[in-house]
């Protein structure tokens, strides 16, 4: 069997009817979502661990001051 024939049958099994497209991209959502699970996981752990450093250390202190600066307390 051809590749293009058994693309262009529809999921109820009748050859030569063109499928919808929606049909033929049916499983792509799903690779999309696991492809922004990894990005999310990715970005969550290069997160953690800039904010677990010394550079989370200055970050926080920094905008500790500048809103007690904004507050006129510090």
């Amino acid at each position: 069997m051809k590749l293009t024939h058994h693309l262009s049958r529809s999921r109820s099994g009748r050859s030569g009817g063109r499928s919808s497209r929606s049909e033929l991209e049916a499983g792509i959502t799903t690779a999309e979502y696991a492809v922004g699970t990894a990005a999310g996981a990715g970005f969550a752990g290069l997160l953690y661990t800039l904010l677990t450093g010394a550079f989370g250390d200055q970050l926080l202190e920094r905008m500790f001051k500048h809103v007690m600066s904004l507050l006129g307390i510090g």
